[in-house]
């Protein structure tokens, strides 16, 4: 949540960003400059989806940083399926009705959970 105005204290504040990779020993900083800013998006098509990440968050004005959050731990994001369910079969319950079925598609350790099925019909 972004730290309300009477807590800013200062010219030039912003937000420091601080994070790794779990088991590294580097990390990585990025400075947000926007006073409103609640969230940081790091871009990078290398990361495999569900790694996990060391996180802390602090803040700083034109006289330095304060001190950081304690750690924690996120993971990046879950890739798209690659995969179409199997199975699928569809029953005639009545007239304006129809039943739709499948086999659910397996979690996945590199694309992650699925969310939710689109189901399209004509």
């Amino acid at each position: 949540q972004p730290v309300s105005e009477e807590l800013q204290n200062g010219e030039g504040f912003g937000y420091v960003v601080m994070f790794r990779p779990l088991g590294s020993t580097t990390w990585t900083k990025a400075v947000v400059a926007s006073v409103e800013s609640s969230k940081y998006i790091y871009r990078n098509e290398s990361i495999t989806p569900l790694s996990p990440f060391e996180v802390k968050v602090g803040v700083y004005n034109n006289e330095g940083e304060g001190t950081l959050s304690s750690i924690s731990i996120i993971y990046s994001g879950e890739d798209e399926p690659q995969m179409a369910p199997a199975g699928a079969s569809a029953l005639s319950v009545s007239a304006a009705a129809v039943e739709v079925s499948w086999l659910p598609i397996p979690w996945n350790r590199h694309t992650g959970r699925v969310l939710g099925y689109e189901v399209r019909g004509w």
